[in-house]
């Protein structure tokens, strides 16, 4: 039954993975460095690999809170569950565990992340090398994402 939901779940992988992915927004602070050293003292200090280098965090918005658990019901809770490891990490902590940057670039860059970033690299063998769908989220969606998590830590 494993080996079912692992192959169902890479054919959503690869059915889902952008053709037009850019290399451009690559995060200049993670690249430069070497995937594995930041992340070995604190895991908070890890940008990952993608387009977001900073995020600036306030008050929660409630609205924005509001959408991004729209968004995670409808994109993300196939995979992701808010208190309970699933197919994917639980949601609940994460803010505490990685940097808001690291989260937003996995959901917006999770191919590269898993390939370059040796926290994305662990998380996808500890869940049985299932790969995290690139769901397609814009940056302004992907923050609303990031702002709803901060309302279940």
């Amino acid at each position: 039954m494993k080996n079912v939901v692992n192959f169902l779940f890479s054919l959503v992988f690869i059915a889902s993975c952008s053709s037009g992915s850019n290399s451009d927004g690559e995060n200049k602070e993670a690249a430069s460095t070497p995937p594995g050293k930041v992340e070995q003292s604190d895991p908070k200090a890890n940008k990952g690999i993608g387009p977001v280098s900073s995020v600036e965090l306030g008050e929660i918005n409630p609205e924005m809170a509001e959408t991004g658990k729209g968004l995670f019901n409808a994109r993300c809770s196939a995979c992701h569950k808010v208190e309970e490891k699933y197919i994917g990490p639980a949601i609940k902590g994460i803010m505490d565990r990685r940097s808001p940057e690291w989260i937003m670039n996995m959901i917006l860059n999770p191919e590269e992340m898993v390939q370059k970033d040796a926290i994305a690299k662990k998380v996808y063998e500890e869940f049985n090398m299932a790969p995290m769908a690139n769901m397609g989220l814009t940056q302004e969606e992907t923050r609303s994402v990031l702002e709803y998590f901060r309302t279940v830590n």
